[in-house]
């Protein structure tokens, strides 16, 4: 690991301030940060200490939400009995990912911050477009078993880690961030980016920006959603595949539905026209199979990876089929 300089911040305005300098990085938990200076793969000059700064409650909103502080510890967040009755998609979600030890360190703002798995990434001897901008793409023509079959660009295959964030794309949930120019709210949607030419970012934020908190809507699906994660081994393994599924049943038709996978692409993939071909329709196998088809009609696989387009196609009928039951296994 390089040398750096640390310096914690006892404000929020003293945080905004030192990150907004050049070669500044934050960290709270660091459970995906360390790992890459170790790496070499990220040389922050400076890392910014913001984990004691006011940010970790998790609080009712005035509209029946929640609002997750950012320093929320993913397993605090999972746990709370808020999220587990109104949101169990989400807390479900949180569980599937990491280790116990690094869901009690890690932050929710943290997690939104992740970094993709990719090796080429990893390894500083490869060329990597998000490592090292106009090296180009190992992955492609390389190994990559477990790389993006939607959205991604010539410049890069790389795929989106976090299980939170799928939950947190189906549940349509807001960002809240506070910089240099003040405090600003980002949907949930617009928060990622897909890798385009660019694909060495991976969200809107601005320099200097720090998450300070994750609104989730009144709206929970409680009692029709799941969150289903296809991996390689049964913990401690990123998603394959992960569909986050939730529906709004009336009678056995479907009056909402909300859809998004991870595992697939450089950001978690929600399509609404999947959603709109849901709705109106009876929670049946075939309306679930048409939803499917719709969200991988634009699937591209690569050399090692094409069995994910169809293990994608059997996850979403079957996340969705645990959702349309109640089914929370």
């Amino acid at each position: 690991m390089r040398p750096f300089r640390y310096a914690r911040a006892a404000h929020l305005d003293d945080a905004i301030a030192a990150g907004s300098e050049s070669g500044t990085a934050f960290v709270a938990g660091g459970t995906n940060l360390f790992d890459l200076m170790k790496a070499d793969v990220l040389r922050p000059d400076t890392l910014v200490d913001v984990s004691r700064l006011p940010l970790d409650t998790i609080d009712d909103t005035p509209d029946g939400g929640l609002r997750l502080g950012a320093l929320a510890r993913n397993a605090d967040t999972a746990y709370d009995p808020r999220v587990q009755s109104r949101y169990p998609m989400l807390a479900r979600a949180i569980l599937a990912g990491a280790s116990p030890q690094l869901r009690n360190m890690a932050t929710n703002g943290g997690n939104l911050m992740q970094r993709t798995r990719c090796y080429y990434f990893y390894d500083t001897a490869t060329p990597c477009n998000k490592r090292a901008p106009g090296s180009g793409c190992g992955a492609i023509g390389g190994v990559n078993r477990i790389h993006a079959i939607l959205g991604a660009s010539p410049s890069c295959i790389a795929v989106h880690p976090s299980d939170l964030c799928v939950a947190l794309a189906a549940l349509a949930a807001t960002v809240r961030v506070t910089g240099p120019d003040g405090e600003r709210t980002v949907p949930f949607a617009a928060f990622h980016r897909l890798p385009g030419d660019t694909p060495e970012r991976d969200t809107t934020l601005e320099p200097g920006e720090l998450i300070t908190a994750i609104d989730l809507p009144p709206q929970g699906f409680a009692a029709h959603s799941t969150y289903l994660k296809v991996r390689d081994r049964a913990s401690y393994a990123f998603a394959l595949v992960s569909v986050a599924a939730a529906l709004d049943i009336d009678g056995g038709t479907i009056r909402e539905a909300r859809l998004a996978l991870g595992g697939v692409a450089h950001k978690p993939w929600r399509d609404s026209g999947a959603e709109a071909a849901l709705a109106g329709k009876p929670a049946t196998p075939a309306t679930f199979a048409e939803a499917a088809g719709i969200v991988l009609r634009d699937a591209r696989a690569h050399d090692h990876n094409a069995f994910k387009i169809g293990l994608a196609r059997r996850a979403i009928v079957r996340a969705l089929t645990e959702a349309a039951g109640g089914k929370h296994p």
